[in-house]
């Protein structure tokens, strides 16, 4: 899809090679990722593709868990972070479908309120899988045990942390959305 090939040429400017960086810490570099791919969704969210979102957003956040899996030292192909990323999603709960149900609702029946309760949703949900997604690498490269309560609290903490986030990237994601 042109859409998905424009969202990942944005992010591969901002975030190529970043797990070589040396200016930055290993959870300096996860947060901006997160950041940035929760800006890129929040843009692409806003875009009228009505139920379309779970097709598009989700392999973007694939290619996020990706970049984390790198910085983490993690080796994943791009096809084994979409399964991890959809193992997560499985472990972390429900709770993403119904808000991409939600997000799609928005855009066909409640369209005039779509930008201002998508942006925080799905930059939200994004820098939370962004933050499960560190959390199951860093374990797995020590191998540590994974525990499935820890991912629902991570998630839940940094979703919340990411919809505040949102309010300071609101600027950032309106240029994002109209560059797409």
């Amino acid at each position: 899809m042109e859409i998905i090939d424009k969202a990942k040429e944005n992010i591969k400017k901002e975030v190529t090679d970043i797990e070589n960086r040396t200016d930055m810490t290993d959870d300096q570099k996860v947060t901006r990722i997160c950041t940035v791919f929760g800006t890129t969704c929040a843009a692409i969210a806003v875009q009228p593709i009505p139920f379309a979102d779970i097709f598009v957003l989700t392999p973007i956040q694939a290619y996020m868990g990706k970049k984390i899996a790198d910085i983490r030292g993690f080796n994943i192909s791009e096809a084994g972070a979409k399964e991890i990323f959809k193992e997560l999603a499985g472990l972390v709960g429900l709770g993403f479908l119904s808000q991409q149900l939600v997000i799609g609702a928005y855009k066909t029946v409640l369209p005039f309120i779509s930008g201002v309760t998508t942006i925080p949703l799905v930059f939200g949900l994004t820098y939370g899988m962004g933050k499960v997604m560190d959390y199951y690498f860093e374990r797995k490269v020590k191998g540590q045990k994974i525990d499935p309560e820890m991912m629902k609290d991570i998630f839940k903490k940094a979703k919340a942390e990411g919809k505040q986030k949102s309010k300071e990237h609101k600027d950032e994601i309106k240029r994002k959305k109209d560059k797409l």
